[in-house]
């Protein structure tokens, strides 16, 4: 009977004190049993944690392979230790390949066809080769081939644009950009679907196949 008043009272203090110790106020967050839920492990953006000695508790529970804890995350590779760079001023970012973010809305198709495609003579014959494997992919059920409005899909709903036809032939890179962005008529929208480099190949290849 007494053993089992010990072992009760045990159990009551190891359950206590658990409870405790999970509890969190003010600066003490507590014990924490799988930290890395919680902390990212990987770097912040826009972060600049410059204590070193930040987390040095809970390195035996993650491989920074840094000698910091998982809470420091400061880049030492950038300047002030940032991870992520704030643009500079009145600047607008580019993608990797150096086209800049298409902000023309639907409406402004005169607009839009004024603009200059960014694959210049030295990369076109590279892009109508790739234009015309993804032509096949996006358009040809549609338009056909050749641009004659004999998809599959065409025969099924009539009112394809036949981009063979007159009126269609002097149409520039940069309209047909902006309507397989925004879609037009029965065509719908394939900005989400198709990247803007894919876009532009495609706008390319068919300038071909109306020569």
């Amino acid at each position: 009977m007494r053993i089992n008043t010990v072992f009760n009272y045990l159990f009551s203090l190891t359950l206590a004190a658990t409870l405790v110790s999970c509890g969190a106020d003010g600066d003490n967050q507590g014990l924490e049993y799988a930290p890395n839920m919680y902390h990212s492990v990987p770097y912040e953006p826009l972060s600049q944690i410059t204590d070193e000695e930040a987390g040095e508790a809970a390195q035996f529970l993650n491989d920074t392979r840094d000698g910091h804890g998982e809470y420091y995350n400061s880049n030492p590779l950038n300047a002030h230790g940032m991870t992520m760079r704030t643009p500079a001023p009145n600047t607008v970012p580019r993608n990797k390949n150096g086209i800049l973010p298409y902000r023309i809305p639907k409406d402004s198709l005169e607009i839009a066809a004024e603009i200059a495609s960014p694959i210049d003579s030295t990369m076109a014959e590279a892009a109508i080769k790739d234009g015309k494997i993804l032509y096949g992919r996006y358009c040809e059920h549609c338009h056909g081939a050749k641009g004659e409005a004999d998809g599959l899909v065409a025969e099924k709903y009539p009112g394809v644009a036949n981009l063979q036809g007159v009126a269609y032939k002097n149409i520039t890179e940069g309209h047909i950009f902006h309507v397989i962005t925004w879609g037009k008529g029965l065509m719908g929208a394939h900005g989400s679907q198709v990247s803007p480099e894919d876009r532009w190949k495609i706008a390319k290849f068919v300038k071909s196949i109306q020569k």
